[in-house]
């Protein structure tokens, strides 16, 4: 992107906010929790300022989702390169990932016969350096605009705090949810309410965290 819109100071406020809780959730605010977080009377201040930055070419909006708030690869890519201008030339050089399918039973997730293929991708798309992409399977997170095909950005990870969403290995398979730890246990929760929760507890057999979302990539192109 060559020439970033001019934003107003709240747009911009607006913009930060969404993609920290990108950042450090793995999915964007409602927005209920936008207005909350800067004083508005209502979630129609915020979606106006949103639709505004729509306009500007700044993110997109998914409809009728309570999350569907989506940062434009190449407006991310930009915003991270200014941050990044000072680093060493090193730091800026393409990421080659695995692309993960679909994951047998007790087979480490990288396992060699899972890995489809390796893409190279610029690093400052991601919050935070990803490990590999994992190819989505069904509709479970589609309120969040996780959807059926996509790729998921993966950090590898063991633990999870509350909201991240993550990839998990349940039983005989991987999943991706929100996820929750209370004094029940671990819910693993989807963004669709069409699909139920999972529970789980820290010692349920075949249960396991296997990473953080980091960034998400569309699947079309990428087939």
């Amino acid at each position: 992107m060559q020439d970033r819109p001019k934003l107003t100071a709240r747009q911009q406020q607006i913009f930060e906010l969404v993609r920290h809780a990108i950042e450090s959730t793995g999915a964007p605010p409602t927005r209920a929790e936008i207005a909350a977080e800067l004083g508005f009377k209502s979630a129609n201040a915020a979606e106006e300022h949103l639709q505004a930055l729509a306009r500007k070419g700044m993110l997109e909006l998914v409809g009728g989702t309570s999350r569907g708030i989506r940062l434009k690869s190449d407006v991310l890519g930009a915003v991270n390169r200014a941050r990044q201008f000072s680093l060493p030339i090193p730091s800026l050089a393409q990421l080659t990932l695995p692309l993960v399918g679909r994951v047998a039973a007790g087979a480490p997730i990288l396992a060699q016969e899972h890995v489809e293929q390796s893409y190279a991708v610029e690093p400052g798309l991601f919050a935070r350096k990803p490990d590999y992409l994992l190819r989505v399977k069904g509709m479970s997170m589609r309120d969040i605009g996780i959807l059926d095909g996509d790729l998921l950005a993966v950090q590898s990870a063991k633990d999870a705090r509350n909201g991240q969403i993550v990839v998990a290995r349940v039983g005989d398979e991987v999943t991706v949810k929100r996820f929750k730890r209370g004094p029940e246990g671990i819910q693993l929760l989807p963004e669709n309410s069409e699909f139920q929760p999972i529970l789980v507890t820290e010692n349920s057999d075949g249960f396991a965290i296997e990473g953080l979302a980091v960034g998400l990539i569309r699947g079309q192109g990428f087939n």
